[in-house]
C-alpha cells in the first residue's frame, strides 16, 4: 500500500497521475469520428467489451447520471451506432447493444489509436519498453477499479 506522507510514492502517484492524464489528452485527438464526444466513444467502447446492457447500468458503469445516459442513447441511435430493444425479462426496460456501423468505427479508432502509441513506444529503450509491457495489466486494472 503506499505511504501517501512518504516522499517516493507521493511523487510516484504524482507522475502516475501526470503521465496517465497527458497520455488520455493526446489519445483523446486521436479520434476517427469527430462528430461523437469521448463519452460517446467510451459508451460504445464499453458496449463492445459487455456486448449488450440497459441504460442504468451503462449510466452504473460510465460513472454518469441515468438521464444524461439517455440522452447518450438516444443520440448513439440517432446516428445508427446503437440499437434500443425491450429486455427480454422486463419490458419496462431497453437493451442498448452496438450496430455493426458503430463496431467498424471502433475498429478503426482502436487501430488509429494503437498505432499512435506504437509510434510513441519506438522512442522507449529495451528496458522502458519492457516496464510499460509489464506495467499494462495493472493500469487496465486500475481504469476497471
Amino acid at each position: 500500500m503506499p505511504d501517501l506522507t512518504h516522499g517516493d510514492d507521493v511523487a510516484a502517484v504524482n507522475s502516475l497521475r501526470s503521465g496517465v492524464m497527458r497520455l488520455s489528452r493526446r489519445l483523446k485527438h486521436q479520434r476517427v469520428d469527430e462528430s461523437l464526444s469521448p463519452t460517446e466513444m467510451s459508451v460504445l467502447g464499453t458496449l463492445s467489451l459487455c456486448g449488450q446492457a440497459t441504460p442504468g447500468e451503462l449510466a452504473r458503469k460510465e460513472h454518469v447520471q441515468p438521464p444524461s445516459m439517455t440522452r447518450i442513447v438516444a443520440l448513439l441511435e440517432a446516428k445508427g451506432l446503437v440499437r434500443l430493444e425491450p429486455h427480454p425479462e422486463d419490458r419496462r426496460q431497453k437493451v442498448v447493444t452496438k450496430t455493426e456501423q458503430a463496431e467498424a468505427m471502433l475498429a478503426e479508432s482502436r487501430a488509429k489509436r494503437n498505432a499512435f502509441l506504437a509510434d510513441l513506444v519506438e522512442a522507449l529503450d529495451e528496458d522502458e519498453w519492457a516496464r510499460l509491457r509489464a506495467a499494462a495489466p495493472v493500469l487496465e486494472k486500475l481504469a476497471h477499479l
